[in-house]
């Protein structure tokens, strides 16, 4: 009976120990795992995903994949005569892996927040549904290894919308690749509960008396509000439907503060805020695919071949071109994720000091000493429209409920941000303002309602 939150930034899995939910210890991950994988090419993630599946599962995956494990064992043949392994790297070891030579292997970061895209073709959907097949089969294998007994039952975690667009269209669409993930790799009972909600759980077990709750699960991904009836008189209902007062949510999430501060700080270092020859400012579409690792449409954009050609003219164009050069470079060598990575440290930084300095010498080696500044102010000013999304997403649920929270509980890794977390508190003065485990509320709270249910 696990609670699984399989998050855009971190997996972690959870078991009830006694009547306190435990993280399980994922070997070198430890209880969270960046949600990251690393293969030596697209093509064999498949061919490592059957390798790790029991007799009927692999029987299935063989059947739906034939070409694609063809394709993937040419590609195994070629890796061999170069004395290169096909397995896949997870969490650390995955960036780590990237950041040897980005522009070798495959890498990919939160493909959660790619599951309910619209517009993507059927081998696409095949490939997260891998993707996220061998993240699951990798965290369930070293879970049972720590706990030494096969897993079976799991809650997963979910947002209340995926994707802005299309609504419960992407959602389902979601809620398959994760299920048929899950499925295959062994779990037989598999049941959502919207993250949100699962935080006010864990929140909920701390209250003394009846309280409405504004629950706000600022994800890698998403955010999600809920406004919840919470109390010790409630806990033991399985039917919290109408405890439920209100939700939204929206595809805005730490990701998203990582790209605006990437923008903010590191692309002026490559020419964004510079002008052409003529004058005129730097076009900046070419900047902005370039730091959208969220986005599939904008990435495939900015690595495309007519890009490259794009960027050659503009740094011809250009009255810097040397900065232009450096975009280049992220081009030809798929610095995308290196980039918002550099951003990513800096906001985490920036949780503990008014300022810090992002190194960037992987820029340029004639220029070892390039760097950019950041502070707390910049980010605020990077992330405005993203904290005002997030705030129109919390009034849109108190006015669904048709009150206002007693208390407001604040959970994921964005709100450790000192700089984001006062501008919300800043909004609602009059209520309690509780900021939670910035990871594990999530995970407890789906582990205490996967107790319950499967009990």
């Amino acid at each position: 009976m696990l609670g699984f939150d399989y998050g855009t930034s971190n997996c972690a899995l959870g078991i009830m120990s006694g009547n306190k939910p435990e993280l399980i210890s994922l070997a070198g991950h430890g209880a969270y795992m960046p949600s990251s994988l690393y293969a030596p090419g697209r093509e064999v993630i498949v061919n490592w995903l059957q390798q790790q599946l029991g007799p009927q599962a692999k029987a299935e995956l063989t059947g739906q994949r034939r070409f694609q494990l063809q394709k993937g064992q040419s590609m195994l043949r070629e890796l061999a005569l170069d004395g290169i392994s096909g397995d896949l790297f997870f969490g650390k070891q995955a960036l780590n892996r990237y950041l040897e030579d980005p522009s070798e292997g495959y890498y990919i970061k939160s493909p959660k927040s790619f599951l309910g895209a619209s517009g993507l073709k059927p081998q696409q959907i095949a490939l997260f549904e891998d993707i996220v097949a061998a993240m699951m089969a990798h965290v369930k294998q070293l879970a049972e290894q720590a706990l030494q007994q096969d897993l079976h039952q799991v809650v997963i975690g979910r947002p209340v919308n995926f994707q802005g667009l299309k609504g419960e269209e992407s959602n389902k669409q979601a809620i398959d690749v994760l299920t048929n993930a899950a499925r295959r790799v062994g779990y037989r009972d598999i049941e959502f509960q919207f993250e949100p909600i699962a935080a006010g759980f864990e929140f909920e077990a701390g209250l003394e008396r009846e309280t409405r709750v504004l629950v706000v699960d600022i994800g890698g991904g998403t955010t999600d509000c809920s406004m919840l009836l919470m109390g010790p008189e409630l806990m033991p209902s399985l039917d919290r439907s109408e405890h439920l007062l209100g939700h939204s949510g929206q595809r805005i999430g730490g990701n998203d503060f990582d790209i605006q501060l990437a923008l903010k700080s590191i692309m002026p270092q490559l020419g964004m805020d510079s002008s052409l020859k003529t004058g005129k400012p730097m076009p900046v579409n070419s900047y902005r695919e370039a730091v959208a690792i969220n986005n599939i449409n904008a990435q495939t954009e900015f690595y495309s071949a007519a890009n490259g050609r794009f960027l050659q003219q503009l740094k011809r164009d250009a009255e810097q071109p040397e900065l232009v050069e450096r975009l280049q470079q992220v081009h030809r060598e798929k610095l995308s994720y290196q980039l918002v990575n550099s951003a990513e440290q800096a906001k985490i930084a920036l949780s503990d000091s008014d300022s810090c300095v992002i190194e960037l010498a992987y820029l340029n080696s004639r220029d070892a000493d390039i760097s950019a500044d950041a502070g707390r102010s910049l980010l605020l000013d990077a992330a405005r429209r993203e904290l005002t999304n997030i705030c129109e997403l919390m009034q849109d649920t108190v006015e669904q409920a048709g009150c206002q929270p007693q208390a407001i509980f604040v959970t994921g890794g964005t709100a450790k941000s000192p700089a984001l977390r006062d501008y919300l508190q800043a909004r609602y003065p009059d209520s309690k303002f509780i900021v939670g485990d910035n990871f594990g509320s999530v995970t407890a709270g789906l582990t205490r309602w996967s107790h319950r249910i499967f009990s």
